[in-house]
């Protein structure tokens, strides 16, 4: 089976980090986010990766020049214009020849769903499509996915206002689909799958769901990319990781407590880093606080410096000494 990967994206909720980088290729433990969720799909029996494409698409061409990421093959197909995630789909699939059943999944859906089961379930009772289902305790930022006993959905409905909320269980953003679904997409304006095409396919009774209550983020925030991170190292998956990159180089009396620490990166005498994400190449000076924070590629923070509380440092910033940080998007104030 192949699989469609929408990563069209202008990463918005992510800036600045995303101000020149697709989401998907931000770290999260220290490999790109596009390659957590490909390797989770070749253990599904996913044979070809399609990367739908719109922003950007030349660093993902230039990080997998021979074609090929976490041992699966990939076809690129970049958007002309912004197609919408169902305009994206349609798109992808005219682009690399799908003629049979595939799978779709947002890129910044990292997750342990049994795919294996979801796409087991849709060829069992012949759906047209079938999407996989999470739990979530806020359901207003999402879209809700009532289902019947056997699967079938009911109603689809994108960010309820609630407090009362039919179902806790939202679209996860793994979907596995027929061809015959592209039909249903026009082909002369953008077009959401979310808000157009499922909604018409419960009313057709062709779309099926099933709930997961695996591992599942959306790590398009910085608060869930943070999570993301640190999720790998607190006990929250499947298996844990070395959090330090085995090239960083950290002074004997710096403290170290779970945190992402990436490669080439440099941790001066006296540091203290905590819950945070330092990326490749970022430089530590001495005594500098990093607390529940988001440090990003070769940024530099200088001595005696406090960064704290989901504060954002940009790529290659210079953090000036003795600076204190809390909850700051810190830029160079030329992008400002």
């Amino acid at each position: 089976m192949r699989a469609i990967i929408l990563v069209g994206g202008f990463g918005t909720r992510l800036r600045p980090l995303t101000n020149d980088k697709p989401k998907q290729m931000l770290t999260v433990g220290n490999k790109p986010m596009l390659e957590n969720v490909i390797q989770e799909l070749s253990q599904h029996g996913i044979t070809e990766v399609i990367l739908s494409m719109g922003f950007k698409p030349d660093i993902f061409i230039d990080k997998y020049p021979e074609e090929v990421c976490a041992g699966l093959p990939l076809k690129y197909v970049v958007e002309p214009t912004p197609l919408d995630t169902a305009g994206a789909i349609r798109f992808a699939v005219a682009e690399s020849g799908i003629k049979d059943t595939f799978l779709v999944c947002n890129g910044d859906v990292i997750t342990e769903t049994d795919l294996s089961e979801l796409i087991d379930f849709h060829k069992a009772i012949t759906a047209e499509a079938t999407i996989s289902l999470t739990p979530t305790t806020n359901p207003s930022q999402y879209g809700i996915v009532p289902t019947d006993k056997s699967g079938k959905v009911t109603g689809f409905i994108e960010k309820p206002s609630g407090p009362d909320f039919e179902t806790n269980l939202i679209n996860a953003g793994y979907y596995v689909m027929e061809p015959s679904v592209v039909n249903r997409i026009a082909n002369d304006r953008p077009v959401s799958v979310e808000t157009e095409i499922f909604p018409n396919m419960v009313e057709d009774e062709r779309l099926f769901a099933v709930p997961s209550d695996r591992y599942w983020i959306d790590a398009g925030t910085p608060e869930t990319f943070l999570k993301a991170n640190l999720d790998l190292i607190n006990g929250q998956r499947m298996k844990n990781i070395n959090g330090v990159h085995s090239e960083a180089s950290i002074s004997p009396d710096a403290v170290i407590k779970s945190s992402i620490v990436g490669r080439g990166v440099v941790i001066g005498e006296g540091a203290h880093i905590e819950n945070s994400v330092l990326m490749e190449g970022v430089e530590v000076e001495k005594n500098v606080m990093v607390e529940g924070s988001i440090v990003g590629e070769r940024a530099k923070v200088e001595e005696n410096c406090q960064i704290l509380e989901l504060t954002i440092i940009n790529h290659e910033e210079i953090v000036e000494k003795g600076s204190q940080l809390r909850a700051t998007i810190y830029q160079n104030r030329m992008n400002k």
